[in-house]
């Protein structure tokens, strides 16, 4: 509850004359007034805070105005909190930050903008999905190589995700050619700025286009520019935090089997919430049994332990969990665990019922896995299907039927050849005999490409 000075200032007189008339005295006196100590928030002019915001030395352009002064003033006087919650996180992130900056020759100034869009919180997910220090959505994250799936999700990997908003933001450079364009475009999407700046008559600066942008992205790069601001007069504002966070120094292991997190820590007698806190990406407390090399972050002064007694301890910590969260896995919408994907073409009259009834599989793991809203799919449209593996014998039985694996041996990948088509047309195959004989890590293939079968 909030009190105002003035109430303060008469409750503490009419005490004090209360106190000195006899009725209180002065040592009980104490106990009935709260002491209550006030932080000195300075109050800066609009020009002030100008001419500061002019000798910022800035890769990024850093335009003011009234609305930057808006966020300036509720970051540094309505919402300090905030801000200072930033500066206590700042040193486990902004290292992280500026090295990938760096190494992919962008603005550093960058690194604030995780501010805007997390908090830097790396598990922060928003209600349309995105997730993450960058928040990104999930079809954005995959089309940058961030591996989403029940057990991980590497949109929340510090590093991983920091990587790819450096690979994202300099592409959208290379497209626009201005850093505020590129934040509104971050912020929006690159389609609804180009729609913004034909609107407003193909102008090419923000705040030409401000207008015709939608809201959120009008009041985004304000905020960045705030920030920036404000990280670099923290002193001027009079902000200061008792303490700040620093990361936990650590080193990686790699992982291509099943691991539980909980029984892991106890074995290198370690807080599981120090394990969770390096590795935010393992959604489930698990590394999954199909993971492949996967870099495992443990406290680096447990590294000595572990590699003394690596074998007794990943084997112990591989039994308790496993097979509950299999089956748990297998039951969410979009699941691919266990199955074998397939390309279906839509024919004419199709519907996603009668294509989810043919395989076996539900029609929201359909619109899941081909990101589809409400039922409208196209004669012609290409749709991404994944079945279980005794399906698929039962869904050849509708097309042709196999032939026997040819003297040659061989079979040469036409455009549209999947490996679970392939296996359909010569009896005897499967998905597995194809990878095990052609050494192949993963189901890609590309026409023209010659794999063995027999």
């Amino acid at each position: 509850m909030k009190v105002h000075r003035h109430i303060l200032l008469l409750l503490s007189i009419t005490l004090s004359a209360f106190t000195a008339s006899g009725y209180i005295n002065a040592d009980t006196s104490k106990n009935i007034l709260p002491e209550i100590q006030y932080e000195y928030v300075p109050d800066l002019s609009y020009h002030e805070v100008g001419d500061r915001i002019s000798c910022l030395a800035s890769e990024v352009p850093i335009s003011y105005n009234k609305v930057v002064k808006s966020f300036i003033d509720y970051f540094t006087v309505r919402d300090r909190e905030y801000t200072k919650l930033m500066m206590q996180r700042i040193n486990l992130y902004f290292p992280i930050f500026e090295y990938y900056l760096e190494k992919h020759g962008l603005p550093d100034e960058l690194k604030y903008l995780s501010i805007i869009e997390s908090g830097l919180n790396p598990t922060i997910r928003s209600r349309v999905g995105a997730a993450g220090l960058w928040q990104f959505m999930p079809a954005t994250g995959r089309l940058f190589n961030l591996y989403q799936d029940f057990y991980i999700d590497e949109r929340l990997d510090p590093y991983k995700s920091t990587e790819a908003a450096c690979i994202y933001l300099k592409s959208l450079y290379n497209r626009f050619k201005d850093w505020e364009l590129v934040l509104a475009s971050y912020n929006a999407g690159p389609g609804k700025v180009r729609r913004a700046i034909r609107k407003s008559g193909y102008k090419k600066k923000f705040w030409e286009i401000y207008d015709f942008l939608p809201r959120e992205t009008r009041s985004y790069l304000p905020q960045f520019t705030a920030m920036i601001y404000v990280f670099n007069h923290l002193d001027d504002h009079n902000l200061k935090v008792d303490y700040v966070f620093y990361p936990i120094k650590s080193d990686t292991i790699q992982v291509s089997h099943y691991v539980d997190l909980n029984s892991f820590a106890q074995q290198i007698d370690v807080c599981v919430e120090d394990i969770i806190t390096l590795n935010p990406a393992l959604r489930r407390g698990a590394i999954p049994a199909h993971a492949k090399k996967y870099p495992l972050r443990i406290p680096i002064d447990k590294m000595p332990h572990l590699l003394a007694h690596r074998k007794e301890i990943l084997d112990s910590a591989s039994i308790k969990g496993k097979e509950e969260l299999a089956k748990l896995a297998a039951t969410q919408p979009g699941s691919i665990y266990g199955r074998h994907k397939v390309r279906h073409r839509v024919r004419s009259g199709e519907v996603l019922g009668t294509i989810a009834q043919r395989y076996s599989v539900r029609v929201s793991d359909v619109r899941k896995w081909n990101n589809v809203r409400g039922n409208l799919i196209r004669s012609g449209q290409m749709l991404t299907i994944w079945v279980k593996p005794g399906q698929q014998q039962a869904v050849a039985s509708s097309k042709s039927s196999p032939i026997n694996i040819p003297s040659s041996k061989t079979h040469l990948v036409q455009p549209g050849d999947t490996l679970w088509e392939i296996s359909l047309k010569y009896r005897g195959l499967t998905i597995e005999r194809i990878k095990q004989l052609n050494n192949l890590q993963n189901s890609t293939i590309k026409p023209g490409q010659t794999l063995i079968i027999g």
